[in-house]
C-alpha cells in the first residue's frame, strides 16, 4: 500500500477552511486523514468532509473541508493512503 502527506496546512481557532488536489488516478481507491501535528489533549481537534469529483474519464479530483473544533490554532497534515 501507498501512503503519504499530500499537503499541509494550518487552522485558525474554529476556521473550516476547503482545499483540493486533483489529478489522482481514477482506478485507486484513495483514503484521507487530517492529522493535527502538535498534541492537544482534551478532545477532538478537528474533522474533515471529502468529497468526489469526475474531473475527467480517468482522473478525480478531492475536495477536503477540514474544520478546526477548537480555540486554538493549530497546523495539520493530510494523508492519503490508496487502499488498492
Amino acid at each position: 500500500m501507498a501512503y503519504g502527506v499530500q499537503f499541509r496546512g494550518r487552522l485558525q481557532p474554529n476556521q473550516t477552511q476547503r482545499w483540493f488536489t486533483y489529478n489522482w488516478p481514477s482506478n485507486y481507491d484513495v483514503a484521507w486523514m487530517v492529522v493535527p501535528t502538535d498534541a492537544q489533549p482534551g478532545g477532538a481537534h478537528v474533522t474533515c468532509d471529502v468529497a468526489l469529483e469526475r474531473a475527467a474519464n480517468n482522473t478525480f479530483t478531492y475536495w477536503l473541508t477540514v474544520q478546526n473544533l477548537t480555540s486554538d490554532s493549530f497546523d495539520f497534515e493530510a494523508r492519503y493512503n490508496f487502499l488498492n
